[in-house]
């Protein structure tokens, strides 16, 4: 199914999810339209599968079950640098766009981006916090708040104008934030030492 994901990938990039045809993922895949319908009944659930193959491609280096709860600082500068990647990417930044611009009309479409992408991660990054809370390496009330607290610190101006078409940040300026946001995020969570 990785051919089909793929090609659906490029089909849901190019023409957005409204234009995305199964007909030409199946022809770009090489399998049959019924084959495409046997793993994934709707193009919701086609959608959703193709963005989780991009989440979890873009996180392969994180490996989350080896992050070590006692070095928050290590840890997060990991993840927030594979998510500044992902957030800077060209097909990410083109569903985004396609999302917010068909906003409204395709709740299905969206709810699924929302549950293989965003959810995941906060998910993710909550029980790396759950983890840390245990070890006393950090002070966390709310996981799942601070997660999604955490991945909101990168979502600032630069991601702004790359949406608009603007210019993206370069490498140093991206290196900079994520060196300040987990910096900043530290501050608020550091376990008091005693």
């Amino acid at each position: 199914m990785a051919r089909v994901l793929e090609a659906a990938e490029t089909q849901f990039c190019e023409h957005g999810y409204d234009g995305a045809s199964i007909d030409a993922i199946a022809a770009a895949s090489g399998v049959s339209k019924v084959t495409i319908y046997s793993y994934f009944p709707t193009k919701a659930d086609l959608f959703q599968s193709a963005i989780n193959q991009r989440v979890e491609s873009q996180f392969a280096e994180v490996d989350w079950a080896r992050l070590d709860p006692r070095k928050p600082r290590e840890a997060l500068t990991l993840i927030g640098r594979a998510f500044l990647a992902l957030m800077r990417s060209e097909d990410v930044i083109k569903k985004h766009r396609t999302l917010y611009g068909t906003q409204g009309l395709d709740s299905t479409a969206a709810e699924s981006y929302v549950a293989a992408g965003p959810m995941k991660l906060v998910s993710a990054i909550a029980m790396y916090l759950d983890a840390a809370n245990k070890v006393h390496s950090l002070q966390v009330t709310d996981t799942e708040l601070s997660a999604n607290q955490f991945l909101s610190l990168f979502l600032g101006l630069g991601q702004i104008r790359a949406l608009l078409g603007l210019s993206l940040p370069t490498k140093r300026e991206d290196e900079e934030l994520l060196r300040a946001n987990v910096e900043l995020f530290l501050r608020g969570l550091e376990a008091k030492k005693k």
